[in-house]
């Protein structure tokens, strides 16, 4: 990798001859002597197993995205062949995990099929036949195999009524001073986790998550009877929808112009019928498919 074998040394002195033992029921175990992994807590920690990993999928013919201990396995499987491409890929997986003695936890391993023409191949992980999943929670966002996230803007919803019903029985203060300030600090935060993905696709979800904000803003003395549009512009909030469409915004600014471009030309096309008076940024409108695995 290029290190200072200076930096080898003293990485090695850290790790080496570390102890541990167990606590169970007031009893204590030997002490043992620690042979693989790094500290829990350590700034060090995440950057050394970001290194043992990183040939992790290098041979990978298919989408491999990681994020610290987990790892997803994407592609198109509309052929047999597709199919064997992604298990040769699993195989791949598989052999890495058994070369640097880092087993995967083969039942939550899942597989979920995307798309309404999805021939539903099988997939094994090692000796383990992968269990087919219609939902599966990631990174905090709950994603079902017809990618309508009717189920996570009702997690949402319900996590934030629980917070906001805390505040209604714990905060005796009605005022806009103290009640703004823990909305837009404990409550808002879960409508808007991640939303640039789950961004509600049906009217009905849209209205459960502005019903909370409806809601918290009815909470604040002198604004029972106003409208709502009315209670955001004296509370200087805007609607939800609105901050969703300026996070749209941004993210794609990112996409086209900013950190992420690389990202960006394989999400996005720009259109070659552009005038001679704007800024030459003007994307193809494309259809989107499902036909990822």
């Amino acid at each position: 990798m290029g290190m200072n074998m200076k930096v080898v040394r003293w990485i090695r002195n850290w790790l080496k001859g570390r102890l541990q033992r167990v606590v169970l029921k007031g009893e204590l175990s030997g002490w043992k002597e620690v042979t693989s992994g790094v500290p829990q807590g350590s700034v060090l920690g995440p950057i050394l197993f970001n290194l043992f990993i990183t040939d992790l999928g290098t041979k990978s013919g298919n989408v491999l995205i990681k994020f610290a201990d987990d790892t997803k396995l994407g592609g198109i499987a509309n052929t047999e062949k597709d199919r064997d491409t992604i298990q040769e890929d699993l195989n791949h997986l598989v052999n890495w995990s058994n070369r640097n003695r880092m087993k995967y936890n083969s039942e939550k391993c899942k597989v979920m099929h995307l798309g309404i023409n999805n021939k539903n191949f099988g997939y094994t992980l090692g000796a383990h036949q992968l269990e087919a999943t219609e939902e599966e929670k990631d990174l905090g966002v709950l994603v079902d195999s017809r990618m309508t996230m009717s189920r996570q803007c009702d997690t949402a919803v319900k996590k934030a009524n629980a917070i906001l019903g805390c505040i209604r029985r714990g905060i005796s203060c009605k005022d806009k001073e103290v009640l703004v300030p823990l909305y837009k600090a404990l409550v808002r935060p879960h409508l808007e986790y991640c939303v640039q993905f789950w961004c509600p696709m049906f009217k009905k979800d849209e209205f459960k998550l502005e019903q909370v904000q409806r809601r918290a803003t009815r909470m604040i003395r002198g604004m029972e009877k106003l409208p709502y549009e009315r209670r955001l512009k004296e509370l200087g909030l805007f609607s939800l929808a609105k901050r969703r469409l300026r996070g749209d915004m941004l993210a794609l600014y990112k996409y086209i112009r900013g950190v992420n471009v690389r990202e960006g030309e394989e999400l996005f096309k720009f259109s070659t019928n552009v005038g001679t008076r704007t800024n030459g940024y003007k994307l193809d409108i494309r259809k989107f498919r499902l036909e990822i695995r």
